[in-house]
C-alpha cells in the first residue's frame, strides 16, 4: 500500500488544509471609479492581510475596506478620484500624481481595484510621465509602466516594522502560518524520500528527471516549474 503526497492530501480540499476565509473581514479593492469622500470609521486587524485595515464610510452611506497609509486616523477624510489632493490616503489616477510620490495598492488596469505594493511597510515610487503611460519602480526594485488611468493611494502602507522583530522559535512562525492555513515547515522535495515526493531518492540531492512538467500532469507528478514557457535567468 501507497500513501498519497502532500500536495495530493492538499489538493483533495479537506478542512485540514482549508483557508480559514471566515475569519477574514473581506476584499479590500477600490470602489468604482468617480469622485467619492469618505471618512475613516475604524482601524481594525484582519488576520488574513499583514497590515490593520481602514473602515471608511462614504457620503453615499456605503462601507468599504481600505489599506492605510502610515500615519491614517480614525476621523480623517479620504478623497478619491481626479480632483482629489495628492495628499497621503487619498486615491488617485496615476496621471494626476506628481513624479517621485509613493504610492502603494497600485491597479495594474483600470477598474481592477488594485494589485501592487499592499503588504505592509511596502511603497512603490512613479518615476515618469508620458504618453498615456507611467513608469513605477516597485518594492522589488523592478520597473513597471502601466497605464495613466491606473488608480493608486498615495504614502506608504501602515505596519512597516513588522518583520524587523524575529520569530525566534519554530513555534511562533507555525502559528503565523496557520493563521492563514500556509503550509509550514516546508521541506525539499529534493530531501525526502522517493515514496514522498518525486525528486526523492538518491545517492545525493538532485531531483533526477527534468523540474518542468505539463499543466495537465496528475497532482501526484505536478511537482517543479508548472507548464513553464522559460526557465532560468532572463539576461
Amino acid at each position: 500500500m501507497g500513501k498519497r503526497l502532500i500536495q495530493q492530501r492538499r489538493g483533495r480540499g479537506s478542512q485540514t488544509f482549508r483557508s480559514p476565509g471566515h475569519r477574514f473581514r473581506g476584499a479590500v479593492k477600490y470602489a468604482r471609479p468617480g469622485e467619492r469622500t469618505g471618512v475613516v470609521r475604524d482601524l481594525i486587524d484582519d488576520p488574513g492581510h499583514t497590515t490593520p485595515l481602514a473602515v471608511v464610510r462614504f457620503e453615499d452611506g456605503s462601507k468599504g475596506l481600505m489599506f492605510p497609509p502610515e500615519g491614517l486616523m480614525v476621523g480623517q477624510t479620504i478623497a478619491m478620484g481626479a480632483k482629489a489632493s495628492p495628499v497621503p490616503g487619498n486615491v488617485l489616477p496615476l496621471k494626476n500624481i506628481p513624479d517621485g510620490s509613493p504610492v502603494f495598492n497600485i491597479e495594474n488596469t483600470p477598474g481592477d481595484g488594485g494589485k501592487f505594493a499592499r503588504a505592509s511597510g511596502s511603497t512603490a515610487f512613479l518615476i515618469t510621465h508620458g504618453d498615456g503611460k507611467v513608469t513605477l519602480r516597485l518594492p522589488s526594485k523592478r520597473f513597471k509602466v502601466i497605464n495613466d488611468q491606473c488608480r493608486a493611494t498615495i504614502g506608504v502602507v501602515a505596519g512597516g516594522g513588522r518583520k524587523e522583530k524575529p520569530f525566534v522559535k519554530a513555534g511562533t512562525m507555525a502559528i503565523v502560518r496557520k493563521a492563514r492555513n500556509l503550509y509550514y515547515p516546508r521541506v525539499s522535495g529534493v530531501a525526502m524520500n522517493p515514496s514522498d515526493h518525486p525528486f526523492g531518492g538518491g545517492n545525493h540531492p538532485h531531483p533526477g528527471k527534468p523540474k518542468t512538467v505539463s499543466r495537465h500532469a496528475p497532482p501526484g507528478r505536478k511537482v517543479g516549474s508548472l507548464s513553464a514557457k522559460r526557465t532560468g535567468a532572463r539576461r
